[in-house]
């Protein structure tokens, strides 16, 4: 290490000319570089330090160069944490960071993704981790940076989404520059999100950053799964390191993920044995592949029907024994019911009517209920994301994938060749079941299938004709229901579920955070994109077109907030009063908004608007075309409501 290092300067006119560099490449054509940051010398342009050939130049007093700043090492730490990507609108209270990350650690791992808005970025961060199974990294700026963010961060947590989020703030009062950064400083930032984010901290030194960093991680990323959140004090990553030779790294190591305690598992097991009716019940149950096809396993050994309810790709829709559609009639026949990661148990066995909030039980009273969550090992009590209370016969704490294959296997050996004929003879009669609900679904379909606008129905069945053949994922899977109940799925990236808060703005940043990881792995990404949750972040598609980041946004433009309206004309209906007022307030038109325009001008193919259903196909296949070219491609098709 040098001396000038070691004392956290470095040549003033170095620097300069660094800063010549990069203002000249910013903006070329606009003006030239100022004078003091330009250097005529080949020798200096080519990085010859000699003092022979170094040019005088007066020190500006005051002054100084920080060559080793804190935030270098905090990229140091970030760089052991697996990050392949932050997402960030820029802000000045982590600006220091921000400046290590690109030029101190290469922009690469993790590479900046520039937001233009902090939701987004949160948002574009939910996606990422449920397609890529890992976390992203997120910086927000003080007090305003983490207000936008915080909705998003709800919506993560609701999903129970690992996202690791750093945030500048400037603790000491006597260090904050006058105005901004007094108003975007704050004592206790972390208060403004803690009720939604699983663990927090302020570190007071590097090395405090260090451990909290490598602590961070491993809690987002044991279940249940979370937001972390850790505050950069500006001077810690601004001034210099003082103590370099005393910072260490501290190991990542992954955690064993936590399993269902054995005897209660084997309990589980004698009761679906024993079970006439059983009904295997899935929300965030899985998150990868292998953990479908430990679900295969399981309702393949009972002959058990399986309700997939769609906050993630749990079971294939096509298997014999996927009958999400009749999950009512299911449950109210069940005499056994498991649970796996339901986020509302309660909202599977009773009914709440709307408007006059009537009590209506759904299953018989004598139903046995097992689950298998981590919801009861860490709940919070402001937010009210857990639902209204179920008793449950047979609560089993651990996550539900990393325990399947213990219960699977308590199955297997209790299983005599007797029962396995009456799960098969089981299993036979559910298929039966099961091709009358497809064949529901598919009449269902066809009705208005040359209506214009288009039909729901006809825009996902189009949207599949394009990408059926290709290794599609649907980004955000739970807009269009027709998808749901007519796309083919066997794989787990091939459905990734919707916001887990049901905030609007998650959509379309969501969609490209899950098209950022199917980048890497060759996926064609596909989204049906709402309207009025475009309207929240349009700037997102600025970002899917400056990164280049591949993905087919299927606009159902039904030019409304419809379930709002739907509201109103609920209140109109018992209040005696007008329903056709109900549009007021909630619609989107007059005038209407052209989607397609608002793409181009964010610099993303677009095509559309489209209300005539025999545009709809060939329009698709162009904007295919435009995705698997690598680019970001919107067709905006103008929709029924529903």
């Amino acid at each position: 290490m040098s001396d000038e290092t070691k004392s956290g300067s470095i040549d003033r006119r170095a620097f300069l000319k660094t800063a010549a560099a990069a203002g000249a490449g910013l903006a070329a054509t606009a003006m030239a570089a100022p004078a003091i940051a330009t250097d005529d010398d080949p020798a200096a342009r080519s990085g010859d330090k000699s003092p022979a050939k170094e040019k005088k130049s007066k020190p500006i007093p005051g002054d100084i160069v920080i060559g080793r700043p804190g935030s270098d090492f905090m990229v140091d730490v970030i760089k052991t944490l697996n990050l392949d990507y932050v997402t960030a609108n820029p802000g000045s209270s982590f600006r220091s960071l921000h400046e290590s990350i690109v030029n101190y650690g290469g922009n690469r791992k993790p590479e900046l993704i520039t937001c233009l808005h902090e939701e987004s970025s949160v948002s574009i961060a939910h996606g990422y981790a449920k397609a890529a199974g890992k976390p992203m990294m997120v910086m927000a700026h003080g007090t305003v940076g983490l207000q936008h963010a915080a909705m998003g961060l709800y919506n993560a947590w609701c999903d129970r989404v690992p996202i690791f989020v750093v945030a500048g703030n400037g603790v000491d009062a006597t260090k904050r520059r006058a105005g901004t950064e007094w108003y975007h400083s704050v004592q206790d930032a972390a208060a403004i999100v803690r009720d939604f984010v699983k663990w927090d901290d302020q570190p007071g030194s590097l090395q405090h950053f260090a451990e909290s960093a490598v602590r961070a991680y491993r809690v987002a990323t044991t279940p249940p799964m979370e937001p972390v959140l850790l505050m950069a004090d500006i001077e810690l990553q601004e001034g210099p390191i003082e103590n370099p030779g005393e910072l260490a790294i501290p190991k990542l190591t992954a955690p064993r993920l936590p399993q269902g305690d054995a005897g209660a598992l084997a309990e589980a097991a004698q009761w679906l044995l024993a079970a006439k009716a059983p009904v295997i019940i899935a929300d965030r149950a899985v998150r990868s592949q292998e953990g479908v096809e430990r679900m295969v396993e399981l309702a393949e050994l009972l002959g058990a029907p399986v309700i997939d309810l769609g906050s993630r790709m749990n079971f294939p829709s096509r298997h014999p024994l996927c009958l999400s559609d009749a999950r009512r009639g299911l449950v109210r026949e069940a005499d056994v019911v498991l649970l796996l990661e339901v986020a509302d148990p309660f909202g599977q066995f009773n009914s709440i009517s709307d408007p006059h909030k009537e009590h209506r039980s759904l299953a018989k009273k004598d139903v046995r209920t097992i689950s298998i969550s981590m919801a009861d090992a860490y709940i919070r009590s402001n937010y009210q994301d857990f639902q209204r209370f179920q008793a449950i016969d047979l609560p089993i704490i651990g996550d539900a994938e990393a325990t399947l294959p213990s219960l699977i296997e308590h199955i297997r050996r209790a299983t005599t060749a007797d029962r396995r004929n009456a799960f098969a003879a089981r299993a036979g009669k559910l298929r039966e079941d099961q091709l009358k609900l497809i064949q529901q679904a598919k009449s269902g379909a066809a009705v208005g299938w040359d209506a214009t606008p288009v039909s729901t129905a006809r825009l996902a069945m189009e949207t599949w004709n394009v990408i059926k053949d290709e290794p599609w994922s649907l980004a955000v899977s739970d807009r269009i229901t027709w998808a749901r109940r007519l796309w083919p799925t066997t794989r787990y990236h091939q459905m990734l579920g919707g916001a887990g808060g049901q905030g609007v703005g998650y959509g379309v940043g969501g969609a490209l955070g899950v098209a950022l990881a199917n980048r890497e792995k060759g996926l064609f990404t596909v989204t049906f994109q709402p309207d009025g949750d475009l309207l929240y972040a349009p700037g997102v598609l600025w970002t899917a077109a400056h990164h280049r980041i591949p993905i087919l946004y299927v606009m159902h433009n039904n030019r409304a907030y419809h379930q709002e309206l739907m509201h109103l004309q609920r209140m109109a209906a018992l209040h005696d009063r007008r329903p056709d007022q109900a549009w007021i307030g909630n619609a989107i038109s007059n005038p209407d908004i052209d989607f397609a325009m608002l793409a181009k001008a964010h610099g993303v193919w677009a095509e559309g608007p489209i209300s005539d259903p025999a545009a709809l196909g060939p329009a698709l296949k162009r904007a295919a075309a435009v995705v698997k070219s690598g680019a970001p491609a919107l067709v905006d098709v103008v929709c029924q409501p529903r």
